[in-house]
């Protein structure tokens, strides 16, 4: 069954979610705010979505009997991450409307494919290689150096990469890569470049082909993790922004996509006598809200979570409307661990202290336990210019002991 042909859900429908982590947890509120049900399928019973939905299909994701148990109970389907089996989306689509499809998922899942649509888009991308085979490795050209090696398939948040700046580092660093099969793990190289700042593009566009965009954001990455996003008046330059916008809703159109699509790009450095070289390519996708939108529940009158319940019950899509800029900062695990003494300590942060800064709105997941690099919530501070909510932003990132920008 196609999205398009679908009638609208109604209040009192049921929308399943493939995937009950964080996404999933403000999807579902965003779905029940508009009257809707939500049925999860995870593997984790206490997942953070699991803790709000309605109903939990508790099985694994490549367990048909699992997603037949999905369709039994909601009218329509949507997925939270995109490394959720491609074969699951086929085979939901085969009675219930799907949206994000299976099409838009297996070339996000595949960074050899996304860039080959990035390119069929006639969007830039940086130089690179698909490396196949160990063979491959002898004939990379020298420009690729220094790249980042990166595994085809299944790498996120700066997982499956490693930096390399010469041949003998790539031989290493395809062997690190290698997984336990005999198989070879398919690679990526990509070649470093020099790198000004890196923006992100969120687009929902309907079944009918009808596109929405949030608000240009501007992102700080550490250690491949998400650090730091910043939208309103000066955070990108007007003229980049409308470039990276229309280059999002080229890969969107080039998909048929349905539902959110986050597009990241990297603007380069300026280089001197480089007329007519690229000033921004395109990093990857992701077919579903994305960690850098999350500021949108705060400071937009209509959410990326919202959008993409829009998206799958097939209701109308309206523009979001910035009413304020917003400084979103990811909250990692580190932060619930206090190193101040002879061994580091467990503690939840001093949260009462972070509220009462004008503008704060603290996000957690519900995560029970509190890991180093794990995503444990986030805080969007809110404020009529972007400098005040960097300045709120920024106060309570030395409260919490993270790294100042």
């Amino acid at each position: 069954m196609s999205v398009s042909t679908h009638a609208p859900l109604q209040p009192g429908d049921t929308l399943g979610v493939l995937g009950g982590g964080q996404l999933g947890r403000m999807m579902a509120h965003a779905a029940q705010a508009l009257g809707l049900a939500v049925v999860v399928l995870d593997p984790d019973a206490d997942a953070p979505a699991a803790q709000v939905a309605q109903g939990l299909v508790n099985t694994a994701y490549d367990d048909p009997a699992g997603w037949q148990a999905l369709a039994d109970q909601a009218q329509a389907i949507t997925t939270e991450f995109e490394n959720v089996p491609a074969q699951a989306l086929q085979a939901l689509a085969q009675s219930r409307p799907v949206a994000p499809g299976a099409h838009s998922v297996a070339i996000a899942q595949d960074r050899v494919a996304e860039k080959t649509h990035f390119l069929a888009c006639g969007v830039p991308v940086a130089p690179h290689v698909a490396l196949t085979s160990a063979a491959d490795l002898a004939s990379v050209d020298d420009a690729l150096f220094p790249g980042i090696l990166k595994t085809a398939r299944l790498g996120y948040d700066g997982k499956g990469q490693i930096r390399v700046s010469s041949r003998a580092e790539l031989q290493a660093a395809w062997q690190q890569l290698q997984g336990p099969s005999l198989q070879p793990v398919v690679c990526v190289l990509e070649a470093m470049l020099p790198l000004h700042l890196e923006c992100s593009v969120v687009v929902a566009r309907s079944a009918s082909g009808g596109c929405v965009t949030l608000p240009v954001q501007r992102n700080l990455h550490r250690d491949g993790i998400l650090a730091v996003t910043e939208v309103g008046e000066g955070a990108v330059p007007a003229e980049l922004a409308h470039a990276l916008t229309q280059a999002a809703l080229d890969v969107a159109h080039g998909l048929s996509h349905v539902g959110v699509l986050c597009v990241e790009f990297f603007v380069l450095q300026p280089v001197a006598g480089a007329a007519g070289e690229a000033t921004w390519v395109v990093n990857e996708m992701a077919p579903r809200p994305h960690n850098s939108g999350h500021h949108s529940i705060d400071s937009c009158d209509v959410s990326q979570f919202e959008l993409q319940v829009r998206c799958a019950a097939n209701w109308p899509l309206v523009q979001p409307r910035l009413h304020s800029a917003a400084v979103m900062l990811n909250l990692l695990g580190d932060l619930w661990q206090d190193t101040q003494g002879a061994s580091p300590v467990w503690r939840e942060p001093d949260w009462p202290r972070v509220l009462a800064l004008p503008g704060a709105h603290l996000h957690l997941y519900g995560k029970r336990e509190a890991r180093l690099g794990r995503k444990m919530g986030h805080l969007t501070f809110t404020a009529p210019t972007l400098a005040e909510a960097r300045h709120r932003a920024r106060e309570a990132a030395q409260w919490l002991g993270l790294a100042p920008w």
